[in-house]
Formats: structure tokens, sequence, C-alpha cells
């Protein structure tokens, strides 16, 4: 049997219920928002894009990105697998689609930032390719990038 096809969907009034519902493990929820706030802040930032992420036809996370301010970057804003489906690849594999989409759109690098603290996503975005900058934004997260 083959492994679940990971796509990134738009969220519509159909889905958007089962999107916010998503959780990621109750000790990773200090290190990421709610779906809900998210998908609010982005109709508050119009240059926010989010997307589902799906493994075949079942919602399985959330992801949310939005452009730089010099134009050359894409900066992802949240990104959260839920705690039932953690551990199976996916959020490898939507974090690997969202990166092939930016060098068709412009970009030259993707930036993140991360709260430190044991089970945070640090680890997972080192393992994505991301590398540390030693800038400390003023809420205390840490950034990170990759060069596309």
């Amino acid at each position: 049997m083959s492994a679940p096809a990971v796509s990134l969907r738009e969220i519509t009034a159909e889905t958007v219920r089962a999107i916010c519902e998503l959780e990621p493990q109750e000790a990773q929820s200090g290190f990421v928002a709610p779906n809900a706030v998210s998908i609010a802040q982005a109709y508050f930032n119009r240059a926010a894009v989010f997307r589902a992420v799906y493994a075949d036809e079942e919602p399985v996370g959330f992801i949310m990105w939005r452009p730089g301010d010099d134009g050359a970057s894409c900066f992802l804003w949240r990104f959260m697998i839920d705690a039932r489906h953690q551990g199976k690849g996916y959020g490898r594999e939507a974090i690997a689609l969202w990166l092939s989409s930016l060098e068709p759109q412009g970009y030259g690098l993707a930036r993140t930032s991360y709260v430190p603290g044991d089970r945070g996503p640090h680890g997972f975005y080192l393992a994505q390719g991301f590398k540390d900058t030693g800038e400390t934004r003023a809420n205390g997260e840490r950034l990170m990038e990759l060069t596309l």
C-alpha cells in the first residue's frame, strides 16, 4: 500500500471547522497558535497565504506564510500537524511542497521563527534544511532560514 499523497489545499466554508479542530500534542501547544487564531490573523494581513495540509482526503495540518518585506524572502508564519498524524512524514512532505512552490514565485530565501523549548519545532526545521541565523526577535522567537 502506498503512502498517502500529501497536498496543500485552500480552506473553504465546508472545511474550516475540521481545520480549526486540528491540534498539536498538548506539550506542543505553547509553540503554535490555534488554527482558528491563525486564520483570523490572515484575514487582517492580506499578504498572508494559508492552506490545510491533507493526506489523501483527510485534513492533517495547517500552514501559513507571507512574503518578506524585502520581496526576496518568504516567511513561514505558522505550521502544525495534528497530534494524531505526527510521525508519519506529513510535516516533512508539506514543508517540501511549500518550499518547492517558492522559487518559481521568485523567492530565494525561506525564513521562519520558533519558540525555544523542549518539544518545540527547532529540530524539525533543522532536519528540513533550515539553519539558525543567530537572531532573536523581541518576542523571544529565534530566526531560521533556508536558501532556495
